[in-house]
């Protein structure tokens, strides 16, 4: 008997059907919507992989704009974006990707997933807003999330230093190159 690709589909899909039960089986099972900054902040420092901490900085009056990708009331994504924080990028029709953070129950795909969906909604919410852009550190990730929801790579900081500022303390980001990532709405 001959099994081919299409059946190995069938047999195990992409996003399962159903509703998931308690905790979703898909990203499809869970809506997103806007949620607080300090609960996206205490949802980051929970979950994210290495940057727990999310300081605000110069940019503490500006406004961001948070999702939070729930199922059944429960919590398991989150995402802050705000205008980039590169002085060169255009700051008032570029929106930045400052943190995506999964709980460790989430289905699989669902950072891809939510990275698409947020385009639609922004694009819908913020006409003003052409481009979307997000970084990743080459240390520990490969970008898959920003192909698999179609993203283009643009420019690489290969010298490390992501912040300009000398502090007495370790820097929360790695010394690895950055690569940045760009979606055109």
């Amino acid at each position: 008997m001959t099994i081919c690709g299409d059946s190995m589909r069938v047999m195990h899909p992409l996003y399962p059907t159903g509703d998931g039960g308690s905790t979703p089986t898909s990203p499809l099972h869970m809506r997103i919507s806007t949620i607080p900054f300090c609960l996206a902040r205490q949802l980051n420092a929970a979950w994210h992989s290495r940057l727990s901490r999310f300081g605000t900085g110069f940019i503490e009056n500006q406004p961001f704009l948070c999702f939070g990708a729930q199922h059944l009331g429960t919590l398991y994504a989150v995402a802050i974006w705000s205008n980039p924080v590169a002085r060169n990028l255009p700051q008032q029709t570029c929106l930045e990707l400052r943190r995506l953070a999964l709980a460790p129950d989430a289905p699989r795909h669902t950072a891809s997933w939510m990275l698409g969906v947020m385009r639609r909604l922004i694009r819908i919410a913020r006409p003003d807003i052409v481009r979307l852009v997000s970084y990743h550190d080459t240390e520990i990730h490969d970008g898959t999330i920003y192909r698999a929801a179609g993203w283009t790579p643009t420019t690489i900081n290969k010298d490390g230093n992501w912040t300009r500022i000398k502090r007495q303390r370790p820097p929360a980001q790695s010394l690895a190159p950055k690569q940045r990532w760009e979606k055109t709405l």
